[in-house]
């Protein structure tokens, strides 16, 4: 997988020289904070960097239950480009992967899932975190956390103010699910800047209780926002991806716990796009 991997990673960078000069990009592994079925990890990334020395801004970017490499063994197309969107625009990106380290490609159709939101991609985005704050070319009070879906849901249980640790500057989570977080007794209050990007059409992981969290957590003072999209299925950001229903996923908001509805938006998507670069700049480039 190495092999494979270095390999992809040289022709990302021959096919970047020609339309997106800018930046590099490289495999990295980290330990995780802590073992998973009594064994060690080492966590695996794919990080991009702007060129010249720094130090750059940061953000750590968490995949979706579907992990980050297609059914052939890609890193998608969504990833790809927020890789490379980002540091065009002057952040070293770090994209970690949670599952292939531990043994799982994708964890969407289990019903019980042995990587948990609130235990190891938490404990996954502070270990990303860590490594990136030790980089020379990294700013390291500058560094922000970005995730989709499950890794969005792990970037709201990342950034509680009960947090394990400390040292996220911002956060943007993309449709994830927050109905858990909602009904908490503990009111919901992120530490830092949160922006929550949800579609008003997701059957996955509905709006609704985002909304409520987001009201909870800004009646206890917390800098948190959130914009619905009108007509927008989960996923609404991924890259040629028409609308279609999934009926293996695990759905717990749904009549019989299974099935999805996912796809792209495109004003969705751009907007999104748009929100989030300026969102970073604000709380990463400042």
């Amino acid at each position: 997988m190495r092999r494979v991997r270095t390999l992809f990673c040289s022709l990302l960078l021959l096919a970047s020289s020609g339309w997106a000069a800018g930046y590099e990009a490289e495999w990295v592994d980290f330990p995780a904070l802590k073992e998973f079925d009594g064994s060690p990890v080492r966590l695996e990334a794919l990080l991009f960097r702007p060129d010249g020395a720094g130090p750059h801004p940061a953000i750590v970017l968490l995949h979706g239950c579907g992990g980050f490499y297609t059914g052939q063994g890609y890193v998608t197309a969504s990833y790809r480009y927020w890789l490379d969107l980002l540091a065009r625009n002057g952040y070293a990106a770090l994209l970690v992967d949670s599952f292939n380290p531990r043994g799982y490609r994708t964890i969407c159709s289990l019903q019980k899932r042995p990587i948990l939101i609130g235990r190891e991609r938490v404990e996954d985005a502070y270990a990303a975190l860590q490594w990136l704050a030790r980089r020379p070319d990294v700013k390291a009070d500058h560094i922000g956390l970005l995730g989709w879906s499950n890794g969005g849901s792990g970037t709201l249980y990342t950034l509680r103010g009960e947090g394990p640790s400390r040292g996220f500057r911002a956060g943007v989570a993309f449709y994830p699910g927050c109905l858990t977080l909602s009904r908490a007794k503990s009111p919901y209050k992120p530490y830092v800047p949160l922006l929550v990007l949800s579609g008003e059409a997701d059957d996955w992981t509905p709006a609704a209780p985002c909304i409520a969290l987001t009201k909870t957590a800004q009646s206890q003072g917390a800098a948190m926002d959130i914009v619905t999209y009108a007509g927008a299925h989960h996923s609404f950001d991924r890259i040629n991806s028409p609308v279609r229903f999934r009926p293996d996923v695990r759905n717990l908001n749904r009549p019989g716990g299974r099935g999805a509805t996912v796809g792209g938006h495109p004003q969705a998507r751009e907007d999104a796009i748009r929100r989030t670069l300026d969102f970073f700049a604000l709380h990463l480039k400042n």
